[in-house]
Parts: structure tokens; sequence; C-alpha cells
């Protein structure tokens, strides 16, 4: 089973690459995100508790994310493997996803980090902005602040994982196609 762990600053790309690496690759992909926005539109508890946090630009709680990402998982139990998309964002949520990986006889194949510039990133989620609808894409001070918190409690895990010998980098700059093919490289690479 492969279980990859993409992830970036917002904007970065994940969402995108994701779509072709899952079909690629066989992979459920689980994006916080969207499961936090399905959330959010159907209003359930989690969702509005999630909610909360992201009109401010901050990250959800650990533990109702790990709940939500749980469940997913659970959902999906002939998967040939995940892509996590947004998820684990601290070392915490990175224990804590290896703990729940072992209760399913599963382990984190790999990390791979989409890296790019600020700048670049915010003038993408800017624009992404304008047609998603998306409030926290819509307020550069919000984007800002989102881009603290990764560094603050994201950018840790990439220690973490480079002591487990599971962390890539791939540069996030080009087009989608160049992008894909990078990240394909490091996979078929595993």
């Amino acid at each position: 089973m492969t279980n990859i762990v993409l992830f970036g600053k917002p904007g970065a790309g994940k969402g995108t690459q994701a779509e072709f690496l899952k079909g690629k690759y066989n992979l459920t992909h689980l994006s916080t995100g969207d499961i936090f926005r399905f959330n959010i539109k159907n209003e359930t508890e989690l969702g509005k508790l999630a909610q909360t946090y992201i009109n401010k630009g901050e990250l959800v709680p650990d533990e109702v994310t790990i709940k939500m990402l749980q469940s997913e998982v659970e959902a999906n139990p002939d998967s040939a493997g995940f892509l996590f998309d947004g998820f684990p964002r601290t070392i915490a949520q990175a224990e804590a996803l290896d703990a729940f990986l072992t209760t399913k006889n599963q382990k984190i194949t790999a990390t791979i980090a989409l890296e790019a510039d600020d700048e670049i990133l915010v003038a993408r989620l800017l624009e992404r902005g304008k047609t998603s609808g998306r409030a926290d894409d819509q307020d550069e001070e919000k984007i800002r602040n989102r881009y603290q918190e990764y560094n603050e409690k994201t950018a840790p895990l990439i220690g973490f994982y480079k002591e487990q010998n599971k962390f890539y980098a791939v540069n996030g700059i080009g087009s989608i196609a160049e992008i894909t093919e990078r990240l394909s490289n490091v996979i078929d690479n595993l």
C-alpha cells in the first residue's frame, strides 16, 4: 500500500496535483480542505466548528481534523493507498496519523513537499479567490496569516519526515504537467 503525504503552503498546487496523482497511482485522495468544506456545506457539527477557525485564517484543531480523517480512511478499506492532502500539518498530527495507520497495518510511504515562493503563492490565491468564492483566498492578510501558521506549525514536519528518510522536496513552480512529472519521478522511485 502506498500512502503519500502531499504538503506545501496554501496555493502550492496540492489539490491540482492530487487530481492527477490519484488516478495515475490509484490512490484515494483525502483532502482535509475538501472534507472540511463538505462538512461546512452540510452544516455538520464538525463543519460548523471548523468554519470558526477557517474564518480567522487559523488551523482547525487536531482532534477535529483527525476524527474527520479517520472516518474517511475507514470508509475506503479497499483502497490501494491514500494521498493525504493538507494533513498532517503538525508533528502531533503526524504522530497521530502514524499511530492510526499502525492500527490498520499501514504506514506513510513518503512525504512530498511542493515548494514555491510566498509572493507567487499569494498572487495565486488572490486570483483563485476571484472565482472560488472562498473567503480565505480573498484577503491577503488572512493568506499571510495562514503562511505564518504554516511556518510555525507545519515546517517542523520537514525534519520529522527527514529523520525517517521519507521527505522529498519538489519545485512547485512551472506548468501543471511539469510539476506532475516531478512528483511522478519521486513516486516512481520509492
